[in-house]
């Protein structure tokens, strides 16, 4: 049997949608042509604040923000982190996650991985979203925003 990871109602995920102010990008690229950097882009667009997470930018500006090279070298809170990493890279994301008072792990689109899983709701953390695109869900589930 393949692992599929469950994702909460359509109701849950617009809900953390609309609470989210803040949303660190793990695997952001400054390359424009990038998934991650158009999605990015829209985010910000749609009025979130937008933290660039990416070793290789570390001190640079990505999209008008500083990025970081971790998690838990941002200053602020979290509320969502969205991952643009291979899901083999899942299992370290989600252990730098929980080194942060980040609210909810988001792997996008085509990305989940069960030892992540298991990581975060071993840690008590149960507010995860995986193989799903944030700026897709975000157009969808909250049209009028």
């Amino acid at each position: 049997m393949t692992y599929h990871f469950q994702n909460p109602s359509d109701l849950i995920i617009a809900d953390y949608l609309k609470q989210a102010k803040t949303i660190a990008i793990v695997g952001l690229s400054d390359r424009i042509d990038t998934a991650a950097y158009r999605v990015t882009n829209y985010l910000k667009e749609a009025g979130y604040t937008i933290i660039p997470v990416n070793p290789k930018l570390a001190g640079l500006t990505v999209l008008g923000e500083k990025a970081y090279a971790s998690l838990q070298e941002i200053p602020v809170h979290i509320d969502i982190v969205d991952i643009f990493r291979r899901s083999e890279f899942l299992p370290d994301v989600a252990k730098d996650f929980l080194k942060t008072d980040a609210d909810i792990f988001w792997a996008q689109l085509g990305l989940e991985n069960q030892e992540a899983e298991n990581i975060l709701r071993q840690a008590g953390r149960n507010q995860i979203i995986m193989n799903r695109c944030i700026k897709i869900d975000h157009a969808d589930l909250l049209p009028n925003i």
